[in-house]
């Protein structure tokens, strides 16, 4: 699932390419929205919310999507063949005179007033790429729950916006805990600077084509994707397991010698990643 500075990404891309500008072709491909005509509509800004996309249209509407897993917003010029996906997994189509943006495999799309538009993003936490973003108030959502294992309450949106799997991952490793470790038993530093270095390293990544935060030129990541392979720091082989409940398990790594707490139950497997 795209993070929130691949979001944040995608929607300068959107926001370059519409902002500003008259909407001459105009194509939703939902069937609740099947005839909804925006055309001769200026688009006024596509701005993100966590992991959301709010592509607000003159009028007072907002067209609003979430990439989810497979989800992906591109951008073509005049004449351009769409490339993204087959034609049949196209959402949307809005274009202006000189710019193409297509929604490939958009699990979330709805249009609804730009008043309205708490209904779908008021939920979120600070966001930690946005104007909203308050540390302080980060913290204190994800204490609310201590005995809540710190991997699941970091990739609850409403404790603070814009962190997936892979910042999980290495946010965990950073702070020298495993990720199934109770939230309340994070010494209390570390929990202090959680936010703050959250927000540092979506910032630092934000205008990056390649996320990094180890600060070399390889490898980029610490842990993630990096099953069986050396721990950067101790060179012991970086582990994977499964975090969550059901359908929403993640593949979550970590090193089981930098990083103190709870390991998984059951049997931890190792790959390639």
């Amino acid at each position: 699932m795209p993070e929130g500075d691949t979001v944040w990404q995608a929607t300068r891309r959107l926001h370059a390419a519409l902002a500003g500008k008259v909407l001459v072709l105009s194509d939703l491909r939902v069937p609740r929205y099947a005839t909804v005509d925006l055309t001769g509509r200026a688009v006024l800004d596509v701005t993100p919310r966590g992991k959301h996309l709010l592509t607000r249209i003159e009028g007072g509407l907002t067209l609003h999507s979430h990439l989810k897993m497979d989800g992906t917003w591109r951008v073509f010029e005049p004449g351009q063949r769409f490339t993204g996906g087959a034609a049949h997994q196209i959402r949307v189509i809005l274009g202006t005179e000189d710019r193409t943006a297509v929604g490939y495999r958009l699990p979330v799309l709805d249009l609804l007033r730009t008043e309205d538009e708490n209904r779908v993003v008021g939920h979120l936490g600070p966001d930690l790429l946005g104007p909203d973003w308050n540390a302080e108030r980060a913290l204190e959502n994800l204490l609310q729950d201590p005995g809540r294992e710190l991997g699941e309450a970091l990739l609850d949106q409403r404790n603070l916006a814009g962190i997936g799997n892979v910042y999980k991952s290495e946010l965990c490793f950073l702070l020298g805990v495993t990720p199934w470790l109770p939230v309340g038993a994070l010494p209390a530093e570390r929990a202090a600077h959680l936010p703050a270095l959250a927000e540092k390293l979506l910032t630092a990544n934000r205008d990056r084509p390649i996320r990094n935060t180890t600060g070399l030129r390889r490898p980029d990541l610490f842990v993630y994707g990096r099953a069986g392979r050396p721990c950067l720091r101790c060179r012991t082989p970086v582990r994977v397991a499964e975090q969550g409940d059901g359908s929403r398990e993640r593949p979550t790594y970590w090193c089981p010698r930098c990083q103190k707490g709870p390991a998984p139950k059951g049997t931890t497997r190792r790959g390639t990643g």
